[in-house]
């Protein structure tokens, strides 16, 4: 019990309080925002499948296109600033969203922009917000930090998961996706509060954008354990993709009850997320990038399920288990990477991580619906079990995932 409690004691750090708070408010916007705009864009007059798959897809792909470009300008500039652009990017995003379900205005080009323009915000915050974690956090606190900041998202997902589809069915995705935006421009006047000292923060450079991409790529090849998984998430994150965006709401509107039971599955993976964290602050395991692809092969589970037909307590149950799974290596991940990057480097090299993760991604989403329609809906979600695990059984074949070693420490329990 005292371990959690100088743990939680990094609380009382004003920057790091700051940026818990923005970062958990965005995710709370984020968090509503699946169920709103699945069952807000499946509730049109006409829409199907295939008109989600299009929406998923043009907010998916702007994401990885300008992944790269974003791990250079998060190295070139302040991180906050940058972060404050991409937050103002979301929530004018789910603001047009928004408006546009409310109004009844909604062609499929104008709602694909609409989430384009979301993707690329994410793709600016998503590499400054793992750089400007070591330039608020102590080195020796980093795993710690990051738990913390696991632990916010992951509440807000929980309040996400259980308060969004009650939105949407009493006040329809419209106002959800409006309640997502005012949320995402609250973070960004929180991160504006975060003042961080002039010496902390990064100096534009004077190199080309192509010679700071090459110089990333090289810290990015040049290790084996890192390379090796964002290959395996690459594929792994396709069939997520595939499951999470299409394929799960269309078996809960199918065999379910619609948007209310997947919120429960939603919730349920949440919940898992906050153990994942209590179980992450204290972990230290000596082989952590060993560890966390192990903990990819539960993650299977809840798609095997949902292909099964099983009820939808054993389905929350499954998705709990994914949660607790995920977050645990969410934070050796983003722990080891803080640690075994250069600084200078880091937003790049974890742009080059995201990039590799999410490269499939819109194949995913663009292949849900048109598989499900040639061999239905559940057999499409078994197929999305059986790439976790092939692809996570590839990882673990390489001798880098296996024998990465973290710093010795004298805290939390080992592996």
């Amino acid at each position: 019990m005292d371990s959690y409690v100088r743990d939680f004691g990094l609380l009382r750090d004003r920057r790091f309080s700051l940026l818990l708070t923005a970062r958990t408010i965005s995710v709370l916007g984020s968090a509503f925002a699946p169920v709103a705009l699945a069952f807000g864009v499946l509730g049109l007059p006409g829409a199907d499948a295939t008109t989600l798959s299009v929406v998923l897809t043009a907010e998916s792909l702007p994401m990885v296109v300008f992944m790269l470009v974003g791990g250079v300008i998060a190295d070139r500039f302040p991180r906050q600033r940058v972060m404050m652009a991409g937050e103002s990017l979301n929530a004018l995003a789910f603001f047009c969203l928004g408006a546009m379900l409310l109004t009844g205005w909604t062609p499929l080009p104008a709602l694909a922009a609409a989430a384009a323009v979301s993707g690329t915000s994410m793709a600016v915050l998503f590499p400054a917000l793992t750089g400007i974690i070591p330039e608020v956090v102590p080195t020796d606190r980093l795993q710690t930090g990051n738990a913390l900041l696991g632990l916010g998202a992951n509440t807000s997902r929980v309040a996400g998961a259980v308060l969004s589809g009650g939105t949407v069915v009493l006040f329809g995705g419209g106002w959800a996706l409006m309640v997502s935006g005012l949320m995402f421009a609250v973070a960004g006047v929180l991160i504006a509060c975060l003042r961080l000292e002039p010496m902390e923060q990064l100096a534009g450079q004077k190199h080309s954008v192509v010679a700071d991409l090459r110089e990333g790529w090289r810290e990015f090849i040049s290790r084996q354990w890192l390379w090796v998984v964002v290959a395996q998430f690459s594929v792994l994150v396709m069939a997520l993709q595939a499951a999470h965006g299409v394929l799960g709401p269309l078996i809960a509107k199918q065999s379910l009850g619609g948007a209310p039971a997947w919120s429960a599955f939603l919730a349920g993976e949440a919940v898992g997320t906050i153990v994942g964290v209590l179980v992450s602050l204290r972990l230290r395991p000596r082989r952590p990038i060993r560890l966390g692809v192990l903990l990819c092969f539960p993650t299977a589970l809840p798609y095997i399920l949902l292909g099964l037909g099983a009820p939808l307590p054993v389905l929350v149950a499954a998705s709990f288990v994914l949660g607790i799974c995920f977050d645990v290596f969410g934070v050796l991940w983003q722990t080891t990477m803080q640690r075994e990057i250069p600084a200078e480097s880091l937003s790049r090299v974890s742009a080059y991580d995201a990039l590799g993760s999410l490269m499939f991604g819109p194949i995913g989403l663009m292949l849900a619906g048109p598989v499900a329609a040639l061999v239905g809906t559940e057999a499409a979600m078994l197929g999305c079990g059986a790439i976790v695990l092939l692809s996570t059984l590839a990882a673990l074949c390489s001798p880098g995932v296996r024998n990465l070693r973290a710093p010795v420490t004298t805290s939390g329990s080992t592996r």
